[in-house]
């Protein structure tokens, strides 16, 4: 039996951190700004994020929501 097509499948990490943009916190501020960021990779996966953060020249603290929010998506 195929159990996966009764399993949800898991959205892609940039538009799962999108998603979180109401949450508080550093992880909330990081996803607010990915909302608002046309160039953002929506359908990317955290090293999709990873260098977008680093063209923007992000600092340390969004990089340290965003090792929190992979973290988060991959137990969800």
């Amino acid at each position: 039996m195929d159990m996966d097509r009764y399993t949800p499948a898991k959205p892609a990490f940039g538009a799962w951190l999108i998603a979180q943009k109401d949450r508080g916190g550093l992880l909330g501020q990081l996803a607010a700004g990915a909302a608002a960021d046309r160039g953002f990779p929506k359908h990317g996966d955290p090293d999709a994020v990873r260098k977008r953060l680093v063209a923007l020249q992000a600092d340390g603290d969004m990089h340290s929501a965003l090792d929190d929010a992979e973290v988060d998506w991959l137990a969800y």
